[in-house]
C-alpha cells in the first residue's frame, strides 16, 4: 500500500501508523519516560484554571511544582539525567509554563549546580522535600551575555571564616530570578567574584538561603518585584546583597576552584573566565531543557491546530458545500510545514540529548556548540511554528484554555533564558570559523544527474549552504578592517548564516535517519516527504546562490515549486496520522475548548 491509499484519520483516532512514527520520537525505554511524565501532568491538578490574576497563578505554579517534587524519587538523581529531566520538560510546559520554568530553575540549575560541585556534607533535605525551593542567581541587571564581568562580591573573613555576599551598586542587582515571596521559603545559588585579601578570584558560586517560610527575605537581602512580563508567569524580581554572612561551606568547590580554610586558593583553571564558564555549567544543560520546553508547546500546539483543521468547517467552492479547513491548500500547506520542522526539531534534539550524555574530554566543547545552536534553532522554530498555529486557528487560537497563546508567549522567555538565541549564533559561528566545524566535502556527482526526489542530492544541497556561507564568512574575514570590530561586523552576518546552516543539515539528517529507520511503506514514505518538504524549502531559499555555484541546474530552479507542491498533495491526507503520532494526552486536549465547541 502506498502512502496516498491511507485512508483519513479521525481527529480522534491514532493508527499504527502513528504508532509507528511515535515509536520513532519517543524510541524506547525513552518512550516510557516521556509517558510517565505525559501521564502525570495529564490529571486534575494540572487542568488550566480560568480567571486567575498573575499572582494567583504564580501561587498555583508553586503548588503544583510541590505535586512535582512528590513525583520526583531524587533530586539530585534527576539533575543528573539529561534523558529524564528534559522529558519533564517537554510535557510541564505544555499544562503550567510558569511551574515549568520555576522546575527547571529548582531541578536543573539549582539542584544540578550543588551536584556538580563538592558536596561539602551540606543538609540538602528542606530542598529535597520542597519545604525551601530553590532557584539561580547569575544575571545582573547591568551583565547579561557578559555574565564573566559580573560585579556582586563574596570577600572572605579568613577571622570568622565566612564570606560576606554584597551587591556594589545598583547595576549589580541579580536580575529576573524568582525570589518573590510566592511559594515560601527559598534559597539561591548565587555567583559572585570570591575576594580573598584583595585578590579577585573570578565567580564563583554560594548557596544562600534567601527567605524565610512566610517568603519574607531573611535580613541583608532585599528583593524588588519586577513589572510583568508577557512571557511564562513567573515572580520575576530584583535581588539585591548587604553584606549578608555566609558560611564557609556556601562556597560550591571543585577542580575549578578550592579554598582551604586559611584562605589558601588553587584552580585547575589559570582563566577566571573558564573557572566562571566551569561554574555555570548547568546552564548547558539548561539550554537542552529550554529546547525541550519548546518542543513540548510546539507540538502541543501543532497537534491542537490540526485536529482543528479536521473539525471546523468553510466554505467549498460551490455553493452550498462546506468541508474542513485542511481541505484547503492555503490553510494546511503551514500546517505541513510546521509538521516537517517538528518532525525534524524533535529528532534532533533526541540526537543531541544522546550526544551530551557521552561527551567527554576534548569532545566536550564541541557538544556545548551543537548544544547551544539547537536551543537557538529549536527555540526560533517553536515560536515560528506556534505563531502560524495561533492564526490558522483565528480567534480561538487566542483562547488561553486552548493550550497555544498562553504557551506561545513562554517560548519567548526560552529564546532568551540560558543565552539569548543571536549571542549563541554569533559565538557559534565565530568558533566555526576558526577551525570548529568539519564541512561535507562537495559531491562528484554532476547535478544534470540528479534529481529533487533523492533525498541524499537534498542533503548535499544542505551541506552545498554551509560550505557557502562558511566560504562567504571567511572572505569577510580576510578583508582589510579599520578594527577588529569593524572586521567582525563585516563578517557576523555569514557567520550566523553557517550556524544556522549547520544545524538546519544537522535537523534534516536526524529526520532522514528516522525515515530510513522506519518501517518501509507509509511510515517510511511520510518521513521521506517530511524531509523532501523540510528541505526542498530550505533549498529553495537559498537557489540563487546555489544556482549561481553550479549546484543546482535552471530545470531545478524551475522545477522547486512543482516539487513542494507533489509533497504537499502526499502528506495531507494523512496530516492527523503524523500529529497523532506526537502522543498528546487525549485526556488534556478534551480541555480544549475550541475542539469541542
Amino acid at each position: 500500500m502506498t502512502a496516498t491509499q491511507i485512508p483519513h484519520t479521525a481527529p480522534g483516532s491514532p493508527t499504527p501508523v502513528s504508532a509507528a512514527l511515535a515509536d520513532l520520537l519517543f524510541p524506547g525505554q525513552l518512550g516510557a519516560t516521556h509517558q510517565r511524565w505525559r501521564d502525570f501532568f495529564s490529571s486534575a491538578a494540572f487542568r488550566f484554571q480560568e480567571g486567575l490574576t498573575h499572582r494567583e497563578r504564580v501561587a498555583l505554579s508553586y503548588d503544583r511544582l510541590r505535586l512535582v517534587n512528590g513525583a520526583v524519587a531524587a533530586p539530585q538523581a534527576l539533575a543528573g539525567d539529561p534523558v529524564d529531566l528534559t522529558a519533564l520538560h517537554e510535557w510541564a510546559g505544555v499544562v503550567d509554563p510558569g511551574m515549568a520554568t520555576i522546575a527547571s530553575i529548582h531541578y536543573n540549575l539549582f539542584f544540578g549546580s550543588l551536584a556538580d560541585h563538592d558536596p561539602a556534607g551540606r543538609d540538602l533535605g528542606e530542598y529535597v522535600r520542597a519545604d525551601r525551593i530553590g532557584t539561580f542567581l547569575c544575571t545582573e541587571a547591568a551583565h547579561g551575555n557578559d555574565a564573566a564581568n559580573m560585579e556582586t562580591t563574596a570577600t572572605y573573613d579568613r577571622a570568622a571564616r565566612e564570606f560576606v555576599l554584597h551587591t556594589p551598586h545598583a547595576g549589580a542587582r541579580k536580575f529576573m530570578p524568582n525570589t518573590g515571596p510566592a511559594g515560601g521559603a527559598k534559597g539561591a545559588v548565587v555567583a559572585a567574584r570570591l575576594i580573598v585579601d584583595g585578590t579577585d578570584h573570578g565567580v564563583l558560586l554560594f548557596l544562600t538561603p534567601l527567605s524565610d517560610g512566610d517568603g519574607s527575605p531573611l535580613p541583608g537581602v532585599e528583593v524588588s518585584p519586577l513589572p510583568q512580563t508577557v512571557s511564562s508567569p513567573v515572580d520575576h524580581c530584583a535581588t539585591t546583597f548587604h553584606h549578608v554572612r555566609l558560611p564557609f561551606s556556601a562556597l560550591l568547590q571543585g577542580d575549578h576552584g578550592r579554598l582551604t580554610p586559611d584562605g589558601e586558593f588553587t584552580s585547575g583553571f589559570g582563566s577566571p573566565r573558564r573557572r566562571f564558564l566551569q561554574s555555570i555549567g548547568r546552564v548547558t544543560m539548561g539550554k537542552l531543557c529550554m529546547s525541550a520546553h519548546s518542543l513540548g508547546v510546539m507540538r502541543h500546539a501543532l497537534d491542537v491546530a490540526m485536529r482543528y483543521a479536521h473539525t471546523r468547517v468553510t466554505s467549498g467552492m460551490t455553493n452550498g458545500q462546506r468541508v474542513p479547513l485542511i481541505s484547503h491548500r492555503g490553510h494546511h500547506t503551514a500546517l505541513l510545514d510546521a509538521t516537517a520542522t517538528a518532525y525534524a526539531a524533535t529528532l534532533l534534539q533526541r540526537s543531541v540529548v544522546r550526544q551530551w550524555g557521552r561527551a567527554t574530554g576534548e569532545e566536550r566543547e564541541a557538544y556545548e556548540r551543537l548544544t547551544a545552536i539547537s536551543k537557538a534553532w529549536i527555540t526560533w522554530r517553536a515560536r515560528a511554528v506556534m505563531t502560524e498555529c495561533r492564526e490558522r486557528c483565528g480567534a480561538q487560537g487566542l483562547v488561553q484554555e486552548n493550550g497555544i497563546a498562553l504557551q506561545l508567549a513562554s517560548v519567548e522567555g526560552a529564546i532568551t533564558a540560558e543565552g539569548d538565541n543571536k549571542v549563541i549564533m554569533e559565538k557559534a559561528g565565530g568558533e566555526m570559523l576558526l577551525g570548529g566545524i568539519d564541512l561535507k566535502p562537495e559531491s562528484e556527482i554532476p547535478p544534470a544527474h540528479r534529481e529533487l526526489t533523492d533525498p541524499q542530492f537534498l542533503q548535499d544541497l544542505l551541506a552545498d549552504i554551509e560550505r557557502i556561507s562558511h566560504g562567504r564568512a571567511k572572505a569577510r574575514l580576510r578583508q582589510p578592517a579599520a578594527s577588529p570590530l569593524a572586521r567582525w561586523n563585516a563578517t557576523v552576518t555569514p557567520a550566523v548564516a553557517l550556524a544556522d546552516a549547520h544545524v538546519h543539515r544537522l535537523a534534516a539528517e536526524c529526520l532522514l535517519t528516522a525515515a530510513d529507520q522506519a518501517p518501509s511503506g507509509v511510515p517510511a514514505d511520510l518521513l521521506h516527504g517530511l524531509h523532501s518538504l523540510f528541505t526542498l524549502r530550505r533549498i529553495a531559499a537559498h537557489s540563487g546562490d546555489l544556482l549561481a555555484r553550479g549546484r543546482l541546474t535552471a530545470d531545478h530552479v524551475e522545477s522547486l515549486p512543482d516539487a513542494v507542491d507533489a509533497v504537499l498533495g502526499l502528506l495531507e491526507p494523512h496530516a492527523l496520522t503524523l500529529t497523532h503520532a506526537f502522543g498528546g494526552s487525549r485526556t488534556l486536549l478534551r480541555t480544549h475548548p475550541m475542539l469541542h465547541a
